[in-house]
């Protein structure tokens, strides 16, 4: 059974969204952002005011950016399991892709957008409820896991292609491939099989009970001490960014200036 048209349902906040992440677009075109240095090592003559509006884009671009590829990562769970049986996330709202329906204001939005300013790490920052017992089968609970990811490494690819085929401002390039990079990033995070992670619920319909069992109870924290592996032990966040670097290049993803682009959007660094 596909999905009633009448049960998507786009919130006015979604479209804001969108909004916000189009007015930074904008100004990361118009306005060229600190570093300023094209992608031929030239330094780009402009003001300190231009660079100041520029940056603010990119800032614009990234976080508006990202809340969106939040709410459509929660969407792909929510549509993927309605298709698969669980009509109750409609009832819950999860199809309208109202950020609102997927978060907690503090602990999935707020906190996961600072660490992403601070660390540039994009953990995640929703949760959709799924009616286990109302999907078809296993393969279809293994697909519901996966479709959140899936959407990530989709977005990412996309941008990359955008800023690859379509002649752009340099700003606006390198501010759309740093939201690429975040968006490969969140895939290679998400499709990790660990407890409390994307990956891992993929698995758990193939797993024996015994393991289902523990892993209930590793979920609370088995992800908090992911992170913290992540951003406190150096071979461990060498090996994760090396593996994200890997997949954004597989895209065609470009590094450099996705760097840059981090650079402009952390400019109090």
């Amino acid at each position: 059974m596909g999905v009633q048209r009448s049960a998507v349902r786009p919130s006015p906040l979604f479209f804001l969204i969108l909004a916000v992440t189009a007015v930074g677009g904008i100004l990361a075109a118009v306005q060229a952002p600190f570093p300023v240095v094209d992608f031929g090592g030239e330094t780009l003559p402009i003001s300190l005011d231009h660079q100041l509006l520029g940056t603010l884009g990119i800032v614009l671009l990234v976080i508006g950016g990202w809340a969106a590829s939040l709410t459509l990562h929660e969407f792909g769970h929510a549509v993927v399991a309605y298709r698969g049986g669980d009509h109750e996330v409609a009832a819950k709202g999860y199809l309208t892709m109202d950020i609102r329906r997927y978060t907690d204001p503090v602990l999935s939005l707020v906190l996961p957008l600072l660490i992403l300013a601070i660390g540039g790490i994009p953990l995640p920052g929703g949760a959709v409820w799924i009616n286990h017992w109302a999907l078809r089968n296993r393969s279809v609970a293994s697909w519901v896991s996966l479709a959140g990811p899936l959407t990530n490494l989709a977005l990412g690819a996309a941008l990359t292609a955008v800023v690859v085929l379509v002649p752009m401002p340099y700003g606006l390039a390198v501010g759309l491939s740093y939201l690429a990079m975040l968006q490969i990033i969140a895939f290679v995070l998400n499709i990790l099989p660990v407890p409390g992670l994307d990956g891992y619920g993929a698995l758990e319909p193939y797993l024996s009970p015994q393991a289902r069992e523990l892993g209930a109870k590793a979920r609370p924290w088995a992800p908090l001490v992911l992170f913290a592996l992540i951003i406190a032990v150096p071979t461990v966040r060498e090996l994760f960014f090396d593996l994200s670097f890997l997949v954004f290049g597989a895209v065609g993803g470009d590094e450099q200036a996705a760097a840059v682009g981090q650079t402009a959007f952390m400019f109090w660094r």
